[in-house]
C-alpha cells in the first residue's frame, strides 16, 4: 500500500444508465489505471456507506475503486411495485411470494454499470445483502469477476445466516419522517453493531441524518428484503465457482449469523474465511485495514489472465 499521505482522485457523483427503467449514481476513488475495485452495498445502505478512508486505503491499495447506490437506495432509481408487511412476513416463513425483483436482477444492475464503465470483469466486494449480489454476479459470469469478498453474508440456504426475529421485526418498524428514521436506526445498530468496537450514538445519528438526506424510502426497502427473503440457495453454484473468494465474518453478527459466511467459504473451492471477534453487522473504522488487506491479498490471487 502507498502512504497514507498520498492524494487520492476523487470523482464527483456521476449516474449511469444500466437498464431502460434503472439508473445507478456512482462515484470513483483513484486511478482509472488500477485494477477495477466495485463496492456493493447491503440492505437499505447507500454507497457513502462505504466509508471514505475505506475507500481511499482501498485506492492506495492499487485499486480503481467504484461504489454506487443500489437501485431503491440513496440517489439511483426507485424500483416498481408494492410489498406489503404480510408479504415479507410469508417469505420469511418460507412460503410462495413473487419479489418485483431479484438479487440477480440488482446483479445485473452491477453488470450494467461495468459495462457503463467500460469493463469487461473487475473484482467485487460487497457486504451483507452486497455479498449476496455479488456472489449471483460470480455465479451468473464468472469471468467478469476477477475476485469476489463476502463480507457478512450468506449463500441463501435458510439454516444457514439467520437472524433472529426480533431484527427482522425492527427493520419492518414503521414510522416516517426524518426524526423517525434516525430514531429506528440508532436502535437498530444497537442490536447489530460490533461490540467489540462499538460506536457512539452521535456518530451514528449522524450517518442516518445523512442517509436518510440522501434519499429513502420504506418502499423501496421492503422491495429489496423482498428479494433478499425470496433469494434461492446459492449453494449449488458457489461449489462450481473459479473465481478467488475471501470470505470476511463477525463472531458477534445477529443480523446474519456466522453460518453464514462459515457455508459461504466451506462451499466455495479455496475459499480463504477469515471471522472476526468482536465484530457484529457492521464495518467498524478500526478494521478498515483488515478488510482492506483481505481485499488486496484475494484480488492478488486472481493473478493477470483475468485483466480486462
Amino acid at each position: 500500500m502507498t502512504s497514507s499521505a498520498t492524494p487520492v482522485t476523487v470523482s464527483e457523483e456521476l449516474f449511469a444508465p444500466v437498464s431502460p427503467d434503472i439508473e445507478l449514481c456512482y462515484q470513483t476513488y483513484g486511478d482509472p489505471a488500477d485494477e477495477p475495485l466495485v463496492l456493493v452495498m447491503g440492505l437499505g445502505g447507500p454507497m457513502t456507506w462505504w466509508d471514505p478512508e475505506l475507500c481511499e486505503m482501498l485506492a492506495r491499495a492499487g485499486f480503481h475503486v467504484v461504489r454506487f447506490d443500489n437501485r431503491d437506495a440513496g440517489r439511483s432509481s426507485r424500483g416498481k411495485g408494492r410489498v406489503t408487511r404480510t408479504m415479507l412476513v410469508r417469505a420469511f416463513a418460507g412460503l410462495p411470494v413473487r419479489a418485483p425483483y431479484t438479487l440477480d436482477d440488482m446483479a445485473g444492475d452491477v453488470f450494467g454499470l461495468l459495462d457503463h464503465l467500460g469493463l469487461e470483469s473487475a473484482h467485487v466486494a460487497g457486504v451483507s445483502m452486497g455479498g449476496m449480489i455479488a456472489q449471483a454476479m460470480a455465479i451468473a459470469h464468472p469471468a467478469r469477476v476477477r475476485s469476489m469478498t463476502s463480507i457478512m453474508s450468506t449463500t441463501g440456504r435458510r439454516t444457514v445466516g439467520w437472524q433472529h426475529p426480533v431484527l427482522f421485526r425492527n427493520l419492518l418498524a414503521r414510522g416516517s419522517g426524518r426524526a423517525a428514521y434516525i430514531q429506528s436506526n440508532v436502535a437498530t445498530w444497537k442490536l447489530i453493531g460490533s461490540p467489540g468496537y462499538p460506536t457512539t450514538r452521535e456518530a451514528t445519528e449522524k450517518r442516518a441524518a445523512e442517509t436518510y438526506d440522501r434519499g429513502v424510502t420504506l418502499a423501496g426497502m421492503t422491495r429489496q428484503m423482498a428479494a433478499i427473503v425470496t433469494q434461492p440457495d446459492r449453494t449449488p453454484g458457489l461449489r462450481a465457482l473459479p473465481v478467488p473468494t475471501a470470505v470476511v465474518h463477525g463472531l458477534a453478527d445477529r443480523m446474519v449469523h456466522v453460518s453464514g459466511g462459515r457455508a459461504t467459504a466451506a462451499a466455495v473451492p479455496g475459499a480463504e474465511l477469515l471471522l472476526v471477534d468482536g465484530m457484529g453487522h457492521d464495518m467498524p473504522p478500526a478494521l478498515f485495514e483488515t478488510f482492506a488487506q483481505t481485499i488486496r491479498r484475494n484480488a492478488d490471487r486472481a493473478g493477470t489472465d483475468r485483466s480486462a
